[in-house]
C-alpha cells in the first residue's frame, strides 16, 4: 500500500501523473518534465517533497548526539544554518546523504532520503533515544526553486524569509502556524523548502501556486539535480561509495577528532590515492547516455565502467552521465565511448556541475 500525499487532491487538480517511489505515489509530472524544468530554470516551480523523512533531535546534547551519528561537524553549525551531511557505515561506505538544520540552542531537524527512512531513523535513535522524533506524517514539504523563487517566497512568508542568505533556514510564524523555511533545494537553482503543518499545507500550496510557482514532478527534479550533478542516493552514493572518490569529502569532518561510525575508515580513505572518481561525462554526438549504460575506452569491447546516472538535458540539449573512472581516465577532457543500445557514442569528462546559472 503506497502512502499517499497530504495534498493529493490539489496535485490531481493541476493534471498530476502520479508512480510509486519508494513506497509513496508521488507526481512524476503534471503537463509534462522537459515543460516543468524549463519553469525551474528560468521561472519558479513548486515540488511536493514530503516523501523526504523529517525528524528533529531535541535537548541540550542534541548537537553531541548528532555529531556521532554523522561525518560532518554539526557541532560547529551556528544556530540557523544548515549543512550536509553523510550517515556511513564501518568501511566508510555512504549508507545516506542527509542535510542538518540547527534551528535553535536545542533544536535540530535531520531530513532523510524516503528509501531509506526507517533505517535511518533507528540510526539516529540509537544515538540520541527519546531525544529523537519522527514527523513526517504530521507535516508537509514543499520545495520552490528557479530565479523567482526567492522573490515568490518573500511574498508569501514575509521578512523573516527574506531575511534568509543560502543555507539559511529559521522558524517563521505563518497564519498563526509554526513555519520551518530553509534557502536550500536539490536543483542548482536558488529558492527555499518549506516545513508547514499538514492542515496548514493547502493554503501554503494555493499561495505558491497562485503566485507564479509551476507545479513540478518526480521526473523534473531527477532531471535538475543531473544537470546540477547532484548525487542520487542508490545510484550514484551507496554503501559501496566513499565520499571521497564521490567528491563528497567537504561533508567529512575528522580535525574535531569526534567519534563516528565509519570514522576509522574514512580517516584511511583520505590518505590514500583514489583508485576511482566519480566523473562527470557530456555527450559529444546525438545520443541519450542511461542509467546502467556501459562505459568504455573508445574502440575498445570490454566496460571500464557503468553509468550511475545519466539521461537528457533539457537545457543544454545534450546527454549527460556519471560515472565511477579509474583515476587516470576521470581527468576533465578525457574522451570516452558508452554503448547506447549497441553504438557507442562519444562521450568527455567534464567539470561539474554540467549546467551553471547565467551571471547577472
Amino acid at each position: 500500500m503506497l502512502t499517499q500525499l497530504t495534498l493529493r487532491e490539489r496535485h490531481l487538480d493541476q493534471g498530476a501523473r502520479f508512480a510509486p517511489f519508494a513506497g509513496w505515489e508521488m507526481p512524476l509530472q503534471y503537463e509534462g518534465i522537459v515543460a516543468e524544468h524549463r519553469a525551474v530554470r528560468e521561472r519558479v516551480g513548486v515540488f511536493d517533497v514530503s516523501h523526504l523523512a523529517r525528524a528533529w533531535v531535541e535537548g541540550p546534547e542534541a548537537a553531541d548526539l548528532l555529531r556521532s551519528a554523522t561525518t560532518f561537524d554539526v557541532t560547529s553549525l551556528r544556530e540557523g544554518k544548515a549543512h550536509y551531511s553523510l550517515y556511513c557505515n564501518e568501511a566508510g561506505g555512504i549508507e545516506d546523504d542527509v542535510f542538518i538544520y540547527h534551528l535553535s540552542a536545542e533544536r535540530w531537524l535531520v531530513i532523510h532520503n524516503a528509501a531509506n527512512a526507517d533505517a535511518d531513523f533507528e540510526r539516529l535513535r540509537a544515538v540520541a533515544g527519546d531525544a529523537a522524533s519522527e514527523r513526517t506524517a504530521e507535516t508537509v514539504m514543499l520545495a520552490v526553486q528557479g530565479p523567482d523563487a526567492v522573490g515568490l517566497l518573500a511574498s508569501v512568508l514575509g521578512e523573516g524569509f527574506a531575511a534568509l542568505e543560502p543555507r539559511d533556514c529559521a522558524e517563521l510564524n505563518w497564519q498563526g502556524a509554526l513555519l520551518l523555511v530553509a534557502r536550500t533545494g536539490y536543483t542548482g537553482e536558488d529558492g527555499g523548502e518549506c516545513i508547514v503543518p499538514a492542515d496548514r499545507a493547502e493554503s501554503l500550496w494555493d499561495a505558491l501556486i497562485g503566485g507564479g510557482a509551476t507545479p513540478a514532478g518526480l521526473g523534473a527534479r531527477d532531471s535538475l539535480r543531473l544537470e546540477a550533478a547532484l548525487p542520487l542516493h542508490g545510484n550514484d552514493i551507496d554503501a559501496t561509495t566513499n565520499p571521497y572518490e564521490a567528491g563528497l569529502g567537504f561533508a567529512v569532518s575528522l580535525d574535531d577528532g569526534a567519534p563516528f561510525t565509519g570514522r576509522e575508515a574514512l580517516v584511511a580513505a583520505k590518505a590514500q590515492p583514489r583508485s576511482r572518481r566519480l566523473a562527470h561525462l557530456a555527450a559529444r554526438s546525438r545520443g541519450v547516455p542511461r542509467t546502467g549504460y556501459e562505459v568504455r575506452k573508445p574502440g575498445g569491447e570490454d566496460a571500464i565502467a557503468m553509468l550511475t546516472s545519466g539521461g537528457h538535458s533539457p537545457s543544454l540539449k545534450i546527454g549527460i552521465g556519471m560515472a565511477y573512472l579509474p583515476a587516470d581516465l576521470a581527468r576533465t577532457g578525457t574522451m570516452l565511448e558508452v554503448d547506447v543500445r549497441g553504438r557507442a557514442l562519444p562521450v568527455e569528462v567534464v567539470r561539474r556541475p554540467f549546467y551553471r546559472k547565467p551571471k547577472g
